[in-house]
């Protein structure tokens, strides 16, 4: 698919000590193997850090924020669109382990059969704002609404998108932000789906 996936893993790790959660070990492999693992049917692959890079470069070409202070997820999915190779940019966070796998292409249906500017997931309670996909022509866009401290929801919302049901993967949104979520995932009972 015309689609490159970038892995938004610029966070602080607040909630980790400080620790890169996308680096943190899961199931005995970084977590960012995890949802590298899970990105199929996309033509390329992107890792968007501030720190680390070197270590994310094992895994998938990275790149950093265009600018020094940290401007939050936006400012990663602003890079992402400028240093994107195909028509369309699908972004998932670093700290879910199993985003679903049809992610990038039923946001793809969604985008071509729709009049929206970009596409993004609804997990049934709530839109999941960084499991999205955008036409990369939005960089400037997204570039000028980080510099200005908008939020990725807010800017969502300034560029029109239309959210896409997934509450059918609902699980498969879980992300992990400290240490006892890294251990209650690992324990979890092995389902299908």
């Amino acid at each position: 698919m015309p689609v490159t996936a970038a892995i938004l893993a610029g966070g602080g790790g607040t909630r980790l000590g400080g620790r890169d959660k996308g680096l943190e070990p899961l199931e005995g492999k970084p977590l960012v193997e995890h949802v590298i693992a899970a990105l199929r049917d996309v033509e390329a692959l992107l890792v968007v850090a501030n720190r680390n890079v070197e270590a994310y470069a094992r895994h998938a070409r990275t790149i950093t924020d265009a600018t020094p202070e940290r401007h939050g997820p936006l400012a990663g999915i602003a890079a992402a669109c400028a240093a994107c190779g195909t028509p369309w940019l699908l972004t998932v966070p670093v700290d879910c382990p199993q985003p679903p796998v049809d992610l990038a292409i039923r946001l793809l249906q969604a985008a071509l059969a729709g009049a929206a500017s970009a596409v993004v997931a609804h997990d049934g309670v709530t839109r999941q704002p960084l499991f999205a996909l955008y036409p990369r022509h939005l960089a400037d866009a997204a570039a000028e609404a980080a510099a200005a401290g908008q939020g990725v929801w807010a800017w969502q919302d300034t560029i029109g998108v239309s959210e896409l049901d997934f509450s059918d993967r609902q699980r498969q949104f879980h992300n992990l932000n400290t240490p006892d979520d890294f251990i209650a995932y690992a324990a979890r009972p092995r389902t299908a789906g």
